[in-house]
This record gives structure tokens, C-alpha cells and sequence, in this order.
């Protein structure tokens, strides 16, 4: 089972996904570990990545999560995937823009049974607060804005667990192994 830890910038991906990791024993593959060198210091300038900019780190993403689903390991991403293409991209790859750009394409389903979305929400300013406060990273709190205007939020169809960040992580994380429990009890399809 593969969770993709989803949102804004400064929204805690990163501090679910550790807490995470050392909870389940789950590896965790952090996102931004996979940014190309140019796409970082893009963002260090504070200027927002374009789609061209995010598709070679998704593709990358998305061969981590192949690499883990054909292993048959549990596992944590953390990526943005601020839009529904983003999301399809990490799901099946190429395939995906295939998908988006010809008609005549087949249509990719929506979800996949293995790989669940975990998307962290929350109000702006809070988020900005958040921004302003930590240190040392190269994401500027002016680009939140741009991640907002862009965001498309996961459908239910999309395998979501929606997640309040006005919530503490151990809050979340427990939501997180309910939600496990549940599919591991419900037979697969």
C-alpha cells in the first residue's frame, strides 16, 4: 500500500510523513529530495514552477511509487500534487499525459487500489504563518499563494483521505491507521 502525502506548501507533509514513517516502519520518500537543482533554485528566487517545470519530478516520483508497488512494499510520498493531471502522473506516468492530450486515448481510471492520497487542507493564513516561521527552506511563503490559485482539490473518486491540519500529527496519523485497519479488513476487489 503506497500513501502520497498531498498539499500546499508548509501544510506538514513533510512532519505527517516522518511521524509516519516511524509509526508504521514505513519508508518514506520525500519529494522534494527529487526536485531537479533547477526547479529548487527557481523556487529559492520565489518564482513559481510551471507544469514543464513539476513533470520531470513527477515522473521520478512516479517510478519510486512503481518501484515500491512492484516490490510489494508499504510506503509514504510526499509530493504536492496540487492538480488532478499531477495526481494521474504519479499514478501511471506518461500514460498519463497520453491520456490528457488525445481524445482517442483510453481513459485512465481515477484511482488506483494500491495507492491512497492523503491530502492535508487548511485555511491560507495559517499555512502562511507556518511559512514565515520555519527556516531553512527554499520555498518562499510569497509562492503559497500560486500552490492555492493552482490547487485542485482530490475527488472522493481519487482514493482521498481528506486531513484537517488544524489537527495535531498524532491526531492525523491516528486517522491514518484507522484508515488502514479498515482496508485491511475490507476484502480487496
Amino acid at each position: 500500500m503506497i500513501y502520497i502525502i498531498m498539499g500546499v506548501s508548509g501544510c506538514g507533509k513533510s512532519t505527517l510523513g516522518a511521524f509516519l514513517s516511524k509509526k508504521l516502519g514505513w519508508p518514506l520518500h520525500e519529494g522534494d529530495n527529487f526536485h531537479p537543482q533547477g526547479n529548487i533554485e527557481k523556487m529559492a528566487r520565489g518564482e513559481p514552477l510551471t507544469d514543464q517545470d513539476r513533470l520531470p519530478w513527477l515522473l521520478k516520483l512516479h517510478e519510486v511509487i512503481e518501484r515500491e508497488r512492484a516490490s510489494c512494499s508499504d510506503a509514504l510520498v510526499v509530493c504536492s500534487a496540487l492538480k488532478r493531471l499531477y495526481r494521474q502522473i504519479l499514478l501511471f506516468g506518461s500514460k498519463a499525459l497520453a491520456s490528457s492530450s488525445d481524445p482517442d486515448q483510453d481513459i485512465l481510471p481515477p484511482s488506483s487500489p494500491d495507492v491512497f492520497f492523503l491530502f492535508l487542507y487548511g485555511d491560507y493564513d495559517l499555512i502562511q504563518q507556518r511559512m514565515v516561521a520555519r527556516r531553512e527552506h527554499y520555498m518562499k511563503a510569497e509562492l503559497l499563494r500560486s500552490q492555492f490559485d493552482v490547487l485542485e482539490p482530490p475527488s472522493a473518486e481519487e482514493n482521498v483521505l481528506p486531513l484537517d491540519i488544524r489537527r495535531s500529527i498524532t491526531d492525523m496519523a491516528t486517522e491514518v491507521e484507522k484508515h488502514i485497519i479498515s482496508l485491511m479488513s475490507s476484502p480487496m476487489p
